[in-house]
């Protein structure tokens, strides 16, 4: 049997799978490291620790019973980081990453010299604090020495690629996600571009996300096979096809750090009024719309914190579930870091609201979770008014790991919840592109039926359905009501 290995660069670590043609993970191997917060709403990192990461992962799979045999590797990777290099491929300044928040003057410079109809209609996205393209307008006004060296740009998953082969490429599910990529032509904007004053040559080249990025260099791991990698996807892309959502028979729940709300957009006619994300999937000629919240697993790591919490997830949820529905009349908005679907706000932060003295730590955990799915809710919500049909989500990552939660995200999105047999996340999309990119078989339909399997659905019950829909009513006031209030508090921070 022959194998692939999938690697997903994500933001606090590396996760690496050896993959057989039977769609079995044989091995995985994980690499922790840490970004850098160097001031308030800045995050970077130093691009080499990924590809040290990677290397380091790779020379261990390689090395393993299964690396003899592996003919294809390839990879996902965090959405959105702005690497920059100059022409000698040297990193001109870290990697500026998706959750850094400084760029807000430039999202609001841009919105105000291209307009924000001219910039859906050229990208078929609004600009946000997290996407690349205000970063690397930052760079160009406050680091113009930096600026001036830029030779290519590159996503942080790119960048690994271009270390282990030296070609430089880019694909569509992450070029969608620098806001400077055409999502219904599928290529670089030129005319964007020459707006903002971006010469398009520091743009790399765009290949499919199965296409072949180059060969592994030998050297590195004392290989004696010739071992492909192919370009790869963006994380939220393949994610979604990690859990078989290829078109529109079934959307996708992720939570993470963040947390996700992905569907397949199959009309072409689409057009994004900027409520929601619009990119390209790294299953060629497909799109999809995606919501985002920005503080999903985040808030619960926050509140374990804060609590002094030593509890494991399971035993938070426990406790969490000793609560009532509701959390004895407790709303909780998770905007630690500002907010993205629906409201695109980096100033609007969370709120608890309806703290009494019966209120115990129980509530507060389970106020928390609710609150975090009512954000997800928000989501799916627009894509239900847009005439999406959504009756079956996969949900994976942290939600996925606990069988009240999942209960909970069926009654609140009123919408049978399915969980996958084998879910290893992003790092097993990746290692779909590599068996398709190896020409295992014909299409990404294909290797959906034969590698994707669901192991238990969630139901919604219909008293839950019912109480949570008056409570998701009440979350959704709370923005409005508390948005000038948090507003006037940002003199206090």
């Amino acid at each position: 049997m022959e194998y692939v290995i999938g690697i997903d660069i994500g933001t606090s670590g590396l996760k690496s799978i050896i993959v057989g043609s039977d769609g079995e993970v044989v091995k995985s191997d994980k690499v922790k490291y840490d970004t850098v917060h160097e001031k308030t709403g800045y995050s970077e990192m130093n691009p080499e620790d990924w590809y040290e990461a990677a290397a380091g992962s790779l020379g261990r799979l390689l090395k393993t019973e299964y690396g003899s045999k592996v003919t294809g590797i390839s990879f996902s990777g965090q959405m959105h980081g702005l690497v920059i290099v100059d022409k000698d491929g040297e990193v001109i300044r870290p990697a500026i990453l998706w959750n850094d928040t400084r760029t807000s003057e430039e999202c609001k410079e841009i919105i105000a010299d291209i307009g924000l109809d001219n910039l859906l209609g050229q990208v078929q996205n609004t600009v946000l604090e997290g996407f690349t393209l205000s970063k690397l307008m930052w760079v160009k006004k406050n680091e113009p020495e930096n600026y001036a060296k830029i030779d290519k740009f590159m996503m942080p998953k790119d960048y690994v690629i271009y270390r282990l082969t030296g070609n430089v490429y880019a694909e569509p599910s992450d070029a969608a996600g620098t806001v400077m990529f055409d999502v219904k032509k599928g290529e670089w904007s030129t005319t964007l571009l020459e707006q903002l004053g971006i010469d398009r040559s520091i743009c790399p080249e765009v290949i499919p996300s199965h296409g072949k990025s180059g060969v592994l260099n030998k050297e590195l791991f004392d290989s004696e096979q010739e071992i492909t990698l192919y370009q790869g996807g963006a994380d939220n892309a393949c994610g979604a096809l990690g859990a078989g959502i290829t078109d529109s028979s079934r959307q996708l729940v992720s939570i993470g750090t963040s947390g996700v709300v992905l569907s397949s957009e199959e009309d072409d006619e689409y057009i994004n009024d900027g409520s929601v994300h619009y990119f390209n999937h790294c299953v060629s000629g497909q799109n999809y719309v995606m919501g985002v919240t920005l503080s999903a697993g985040y808030s619960l790591a926050w509140l374990k914190r804060i609590l002094g919490d030593d509890q494991t997830f399971g035993e938070f949820m426990e406790e969490a579930e000793t609560s009532p529905l509701g959390a004895k009349g407790l709303l909780y908005t998770p905007f630690l870091l500002g907010e993205r679907t629906p409201y695109n706000d980096a100033e609007i932060r969370g709120s608890l609201i309806g703290l009494d003295a019966n209120t115990n730590a129980a509530d507060i955990k389970r106020a928390v979770i609710e609150g975090i799915t009512f954000s997800l809710n928000e989501s799916i919500e627009i894509m239900r008014k847009n005439g999406k049909e959504i009756s079956k989500i996969v949900s994976i990552g942290g939600g996925a790991g606990n069988r009240q939660w999942l209960q909970m995200q069926a009654d609140i999105f009123d919408a049978e919840i399915m969980t996958r047999t084998e879910e290893q996340g992003p790092a097993y999309g990746a290692a779909m592109i590599a068996a398709v990119g190896e020409q295992w078989f014909e299409d990404f339909s294909v290797i959906t039926d034969k590698w994707i399997d669901y192991k238990e659905t969630f139901s919604p019950v219909t008293e839950n359905k019912e109480q949570y829909r008056k409570l998701f009513e009440l979350y959704r006031e709370v923005y409005e009501k508390t948005q000038g209030l948090t507003e006037k508090l940002l003199e206090f921070k």
